[in-house]
């Protein structure tokens, strides 16, 4: 793009082409994700899966090439990070940069699902903040990480302004992070957070597989407070709160965030958990048990 001499507006489509989601591989019709019980109870389940066989879809990813030649992810990863370096962003870096950028990856990888601490990350590997803001922006112009910004408007105050870390591809943060098995992976202190990273990449790429650009649609909550909501949809002047929880039996005190979104002057529509439950099960009038299969 930046060798084309003319802006061509209005005169070339865009295509975001990320990995690919589970609806793809299973070649089922994708929608855009909401939580609506009318829409979820019509639409069509992927493969239902044990917990660690989740956690080994979690593990393999999402690149078409994996799926394609049946090559071996470890393998995959492996050869993919050493072209994107050497290759790919070698003109966009230092080539002496080249082992603290990986070191960079490994850490924002770690880090997935949480909120995004610059000066963290960058202490930790000793670069400035300059830097590291402008490795990040290579992360995210390469679809490799997305940024989950903060909800906010006129009618609410105290909020935190970080956004979210989410890797798109949840094999490279596994490989990046070292994890190389379903079975260590799922019983680690990293379950919950790629886990969660599962889910929302997905929710993202239903977006984008439908041509809607999901930083106008998806958002998360947090407040001064500690209160938190995983993840907002918001949809034609509603608001849509989702948690995402690993288990299999959450408990109802899951939503108990959720009547923050009172306060934001827009209508409320139907909210839930994501869940590993077999079933889509009421929590109250309003939200919903969603098992994984119907994201």
């Amino acid at each position: 793009m930046s060798n084309i001499s003319e802006s061509l507006a209005g005169r070339v489509g865009i295509l975001n082409l990320n990995g690919l989601t589970q609806r793809e591989i299973e070649q089922k019709q994708e929608s855009f994700f909401i939580p609506e019980l009318e829409l979820l109870e019509k639409k069509e389940k992927i493969e239902k899966t044990t917990t660690i066989e989740l956690y080994e879809k979690i593990l393999k990813g999402s690149y078409p090439q994996i799926y394609k030649t049946n090559i071996e992810h470890k393998k995959y990863y492996e050869d993919y990070i050493t072209t994107y370096i050497e290759r790919d962003i070698r003109q966009l870096i230092n080539i002496q940069d080249e082992v603290k950028f990986l070191k960079f990856i490994s850490n924002i990888a770690a880090r997935t699902a949480g909120e995004l601490n610059m000066s963290d990350i960058c202490s930790s590997i000793g670069i400035n903040n300059m830097t590291g803001e402008k490795w990040l922006s290579i992360l995210v112009n390469t679809g490799l990480v997305y940024l989950l910004q903060p909800y906010s408007n006129n009618n609410i105050s105290r909020i935190v302004k970080k956004p979210k870390i989410y890797f798109m591809d949840t094999g490279l943060a596994c490989y990046l992070v070292g994890y190389l098995d379903a079975v260590t992976l799922e019983k680690s202190a990293y379950n919950g957070a790629i886990f969660e990273t599962y889910v929302i990449s997905q929710i993202i790429k239903s977006y984008l597989n439908n041509g809607m650009n999901p930083k106008k649609y998806l958002y998360y909550y947090r407040d001064n407070n500690g209160k938190e909501i995983d993840l907002l949809i918001i949809y034609n002047n509603k608001v849509y709160p989702i948690e995402i929880k690993k288990s299999a039996n959450p408990e109802k005190v899951a939503i108990k965030n959720f009547n923050v979104i009172e306060k934001f002057g827009l209508e409320i529509g139907e909210g839930g958990v994501i869940c590993m439950k077999e079933n889509l099960l009421p929590i109250d009038r309003n939200n919903n048990y969603i098992p994984i299969e119907l994201v």
